[in-house]
């Protein structure tokens, strides 16, 4: 069972936060000139709407409705231009979302699906990316106790994203400021980089 719809109904929602975070907004930067980019589990939009504003070609995807109405409200009110997909992270080849995206952002949504889950959202990011590609991705580490997302390992990323894909950093998550209730998550950034041939 999903839990994000009622915990958006509920406004238990310690993934949004006020501001985009370092990492998204270093790589938007650097990478020149922008491109298409993807957001996956995209919520309320903030990563989105931020790279469309500086001339990013953006399409979210959430899987919920609450949450991609809140995102194109604020899209509105920033003046900003995004595709909002409700769908599902691991079926993008059926979501009519093309491909080249040149950056891909999953800002804690990977590490909350089954394994199943995983190796599909896996192939569909892979199916949708342009060659040379970058893969942000924030992720828990796996724990015993705590509410949320059950994590995944640097390894475990390697091992859905196979060959096609090259972990080239990981580093902890400075800004996290997550409740108490969510355990010791220890949240970190994971870059990967796409093959240049695909």
């Amino acid at each position: 069972m999903n839990p994000y719809p009622l915990l958006y109904r509920l406004g238990i929602t310690p993934w949004e936060r006020e501001s985009v975070p370092h990492p998204v907004t270093e790589l938007a930067e650097r990478l020149s000139p922008p491109g298409r980019a993807l957001d996956i589990g995209c919520g309320t939009g903030r990563d989105a709407v931020y790279l469309s504003q500086r001339g990013w070609t953006v399409t979210g995807v959430d899987a919920v409705p609450r949450a991609l109405g809140a995102a194109v409200r604020r899209a509105q009110a920033a003046g900003a231009q995004v595709n909002w997909v409700l769908g599902d992270v691991t079926r993008l080849q059926t979501l009519s979302i093309g491909d080249g995206y040149r950056l891909i952002i999953d800002r804690g949504c990977f590490h909350g699906l089954s394994d199943e889950e995983r190796a599909r959202c896996a192939q569909g990011v892979t199916a949708v990316a342009a060659g040379g590609a970058i893969l942000l991705m924030l992720a828990f580490c796996p724990r015993r106790v705590g509410l949320g997302p059950r994590g995944v390992t640097r390894e475990q990323i390697e091992g859905h994203f196979g060959e096609a894909w090259e972990l080239e950093s990981g580093a902890p998550d400075y800004e996290a400021n997550l409740p108490r209730w969510i355990g010791d998550a220890k949240p970190s950034w994971y870059q990967l980089r796409r093959a240049d041939s695909v």
